[in-house]
């Protein structure tokens, strides 16, 4: 496990240590966090986790670099076509802070799989674009009792939670069916928006700062510039986290 903070640390985050001191700062450090999708939405998550200073940070994603990606996924660039998305957004989070660990893991998350790449990671990020991986990573968050912070996005709008065992409602609790896949439009800021979000809950969480959206479905309205939120409660009979439910 780290030790505390270095004298350059101490100055590289020197800003955020203000907000929640240098035990917060520690804790950061000593955090391990899955990113799980390294596009739209994970590119905002990763970058910020990188820049406030999470100890390691492991991205997943199967996919290569395209030009339709380049829109809103911009951990990559036109330099990075063809490369990996794992190898090109590791390579940049690491430029951008050299003192943290960085795991790209180029592989399609399934049901056999799935606990392997978790390991014993301190939260998941869900950055994917499909809802049957979502409730895979649901699965083994519930299980392994972290936290999944959760968001997805079309067009101009986008939605975040965060799932932490015990505390609120699992993501089978908010979607008790699986959503069609279609291939959805997608508005660059609209993921930079909602991975902020994703990314504040993660450092909110891992330094104990402030309240987390758990049991709360945050909704943002792009085109109205508006965010309301849905409270949700355990739902009885759900099959990830219904011991929990009332009733």
């Amino acid at each position: 496990m780290p030790a505390g903070l270095t004298p350059a640390e101490i100055e590289r985050y020197s800003r955020q240590i203000l907000s929640f001191g240098e035990e917060g700062q520690v804790r950061l450090k000593r955090a391990h966090i899955v990113i799980a999708g390294a596009g739209g939405l994970g590119s905002p998550v990763a970058i910020y986790l990188a820049v406030a200073g999470v100890g390691r940070l492991t991205l997943i994603d199967h996919d290569r670099v395209e030009a339709t990606n380049l829109n809103r996924q911009v951990l990559h660039g036109d330099a990075d076509l063809g490369r990996p998305k794992v190898e090109s957004g590791a390579g940049r989070l690491r430029a951008l802070n050299p003192s943290i660990q960085v795991e790209g893991r180029r592989v399609t998350i399934t049901e056999e799989n799935v606990a392997d790449l978790i390991g014993q990671a301190d939260g998941i990020v869900d950055a994917m674009d499909n809802y049957p991986v979502r409730f895979l990573l649901n699965r083994v968050a519930y299980m392994r009792g972290i936290p999944l912070f959760h968001g997805a996005v079309r067009g101009f709008h986008g939605q975040a939670t965060t799932c932490v065992p015990g505390q609120g409602p699992c993501l089978a609790c908010l979607f008790p069916e699986v959503p069609p896949e279609v291939v959805v439009p997608v508005v660059g800021v609209t993921p930079g928006v909602i991975g902020c979000i994703q990314a504040t809950e993660v450092i909110k969480y891992l330094t104990g700062e402030g309240e987390l959206l758990t049991g709360r479905l945050l909704l943002w309205d792009g085109l109205a510039g508006r965010m309301e939120e849905i409270v949700a409660a355990p739902r009885t009979g759900c099959p990830i986290c219904g011991r929990d439910a009332p009733g």
